[in-house]
């Protein structure tokens, strides 16, 4: 059975850095706090806790002179300004492309645009985004887009993990809503180009495989891309989900993973993947 990896299955380099920079810290200081889970999966954050990182609820619930580790995803301007009237130790794991966005909802707002953010309702990186201008739009579906008034004058960004898929038919709908409508893409390349690899794999494949959390909106979504292309695909956790009468009369598997996925936790499927055949036999021989 052949065994297909995608080639950028997993961490995106923003969370890589986030990543990395949280164990650093710890190292450092011997204990960093953060706002929530640093990203969307369950055993990053069992293994960041192992080494000193705490996850709060608010910044009252650190102690003095202990850093604060601000995610990947972003964080609301009010809490960085309290942060800092506090005088506390920020560190900044916020992605470069997440600060983008930032950017250019400040620079629409500045142009007079009322700002329309697509991106999940309650999701840390839209709550970042939304929290840079005053009383922004948030659509999450293009059924929200067609329940939006008329308008004058709006500019669009996106999620930067949303599909390009649903940004499309949001972005129909809204053109014929606004008279002067502006949009940026901000769909991040890493995004971009996992599910580019998703749709070409969920072709050509037998089975598919999508590693990562079912608090993931980016995996959750690279499954849903697979799943209408290949009604044979799974999302999983870790091996450990794999259930083995997937594989029946397969010739083929295809990989993927979040961008939120650590290495260790692709390896283990792929070896799994690999020794698949002789498990599927002595399933025969002894069941």
């Amino acid at each position: 059975m052949k065994v297909f990896v995608a080639k950028d299955a997993g961490y995106c380099f923003g969370v890589r850095d986030a990543v990395n920079l949280a164990y650093e810290t710890a190292e450092e200081y011997g204990t960093v706090y953060m706002l929530g889970d640093i990203v969307h999966n369950e055993n990053v954050v069992k293994n960041l806790n192992k080494t000193g990182t705490k996850v709060v609820q608010s910044l009252n619930e650190i102690p003095e002179n202990d850093p604060v580790l601000f995610r990947a995803h972003g964080t609301a301007t009010q809490v960085w300004q309290n942060a800092k009237d506090k005088n506390m130790n920020i560190i900044d794991a916020t992605c470069p492309l997440v600060r983008e966005i930032h950017d250019e909802v400040s620079k629409l707002e500045k142009e007079g645009r009322r700002v329309i953010i697509i991106g999940d309702h309650g999701h840390d990186e839209v709550v970042g985004i939304a929290s840079q201008v005053k009383d922004p739009i948030i659509i999450e579906n293009p059924e929200e887009a067609l329940n939006l008034r008329k308008m004058k004058k709006a500019g669009i960004v996106s999620q930067s993990t949303q599909t390009i898929e649903n940004v499309q038919d949001i972005i129909n709908i809204l053109m014929t809503k606004v008279f002067d409508l502006r949009f940026v893409n901000t769909i991040c390349f890493p995004t971009k180009r996992n599910q580019n690899q998703i749709k070409e794999l969920a072709e050509l494949c037998d089975v598919m495989l999508i590693i990562g959390s079912f608090t993931s909106a980016n995996s959750k979504r690279l499954s849903q891309l697979s799943k209408e292309r290949n009604s044979n695909s799974h999302q999983i956790t870790c091996a450990k989900d794999i259930h083995l009468d997937w594989f029946t009369n397969a010739e083929s598997v295809g990989i993927s993973a979040g961008a939120s996925t650590p290495d260790n936790l692709i390896e283990e499927v792929v070896q799994f993947v690999t020794h698949l055949d002789q498990e599927i036999e002595k399933e025969i021989v002894y069941g």
